[in-house]
């Protein structure tokens, strides 16, 4: 059976589920598929930014066998700003 996995992780919980796929699945429907937002509540659900194999998407991006959706955390700091902090 084809499927997809849906990825969420932080420094201390890594979770990786397999997702049926069915002609038609979108990101934001394997994500619902996978439990995680019922498990982490953590994730917030506004403004959910996924992505696939690294790459941004869209919720309503259509995946394919084998693709793997990341759940992706807002960032607490723009790594830019970081960086010329550090550098000063």
């Amino acid at each position: 059976m084809p499927v997809v996995h849906v990825v969420y992780a932080e420094p201390d919980v890594q979770r990786v589920v397999r997702v049926a796929h069915v002609p038609g699945l979108t990101a934001e429907q394997a994500v619902h598929a996978s439990g995680l937002l019922d498990e982490l509540p953590a994730i917030s659900t506004d403004g959910l930014v996924l992505g696939v194999f690294g790459v941004r998407v869209d919720g309503t991006r259509v995946l394919e066998p084998g693709d793997r959706v990341e759940i992706c955390r807002p960032l607490e700091r723009d790594p830019r700003e970081r960086r010329r902090e550090l550098a000063r």
